[in-house]
């Protein structure tokens, strides 16, 4: 069957998401793109938490769209995925194939479905000079005062936090409000996971994805040229493990720095979602521990319907 609108899959990280989507996309024939504002990185596998492994079904691979189309370093930004986004579902929609949205980066996805445009933002020296040497908390604070759309799910170092301040400011100077690109017509699954358990799984991935190899995954990005300060850049794992291979912490520290991180970063994640439920967003919520066929059963009834 074809579904002439968009499916989307969200949920914090570890809920189990992006499975979801490709064992939907298996039932239904559909092709997924990524609503993730890390996985666009080549190389960056583990620490992104990409589990390619889930786009393979009963030897069925699950094409995926936006994973991988930039190189580490890049600083890639929201108004380039909103034109990312518009090029592939619209090359989907000629070609009639459901399409299923999936991620957890709730700027991302409420930019495409609500249809903010924003504009390309040049960089204010200036501003930046003025910020400098402002905490991460102190940066936030600024954040959070201005009205317009901004990102406080992916804002976890201080460099992502000024950059953020800057489109702001941008957009205030010079008197601009968001423009719209065509909203998207969609319908919207969540996937509820108990907040224990999600934290238990968060701490059972991480030593995974340790044990798999995430430290040399990012030496081999730091050996390849990438220089350790735009590692950092992107938060979370890579932030956490440049920062432990510079030698500014054991193992442990490390470990133990990033697991809070991580928890937090999650937090973040559904705050987003409750407020784009608040800002008109129906979001049709799943429970996380129900069987896997149940779960497509519950999204395909709820579209038929």
């Amino acid at each position: 069957m074809y579904i002439d609108k968009l499916i989307t899959i969200l949920g914090p990280t570890a809920s189990g998401k992006t499975s979801l989507a490709a064992a939907l996309a298996y039932r239904i024939g559909a092709e997924i793109i990524s609503g993730d504002s890390r996985q666009v990185y080549e190389c960056m596998d583990l620490g992104t938490g990409k589990d390619l492994e889930d786009y393979e079904i009963n030897g069925h691979h699950i094409p995926y769209h936006l994973i991988n189309i930039r190189k580490p370093g890049y600083k890639y930004n929201l108004f380039e995925y909103q034109e990312d986004f518009r090029k592939a579902y619209s090359q989907l929609q000629e070609r009639k194939v459901n399409t299923i949205l999936c991620g957890g980066t709730g700027l991302y996805i409420e930019s495409v479905l609500k249809g903010y445009k924003l504009l390309p933002v040049p960089e204010n020296r200036e501003l930046r000079e003025r910020l400098e040497g402002k905490s991460l908390e102190e940066l936030t604070d600024i954040l959070s005062s201005y009205k317009s759309l901004h990102n406080t799910t992916d804002v976890d170092t201080a460099k992502r936090a000024i950059r953020a301040i800057e489109i702001e400011e941008y957009y205030r100077d010079n008197n601009i409000t968001e423009r719209y690109m065509p909203e998207t017509d969609s319908v919207i699954f969540g996937v509820d996971i108990d907040r224990d358990l999600r934290r238990n799984k968060i701490t059972a991935r991480l030593k995974d994805r340790f044990d798999r190899g995430m430290v040399k995954e990012v030496e081999d990005i730091i050996n390849s040229g990438v220089a350790p300060e735009d590692l950092i850049y992107y938060g979370l794992e890579y932030k956490y493990i440049t920062q432990y291979i510079l030698g500014e912490y054991t193992f442990d520290q490390m470990f133990k720095a990033l697991e809070t991180a991580i928890h937090q970063f999650a937090k973040r994640q559904m705050t987003w979602f409750r407020g784009m439920e608040r800002r008109g967003f129906h979001i049709n919520w799943i429970d996380y521990d129900q069987p896997m066929d149940d779960k497509v059963d519950i999204i395909i009834n709820n579209i038929e319907s």
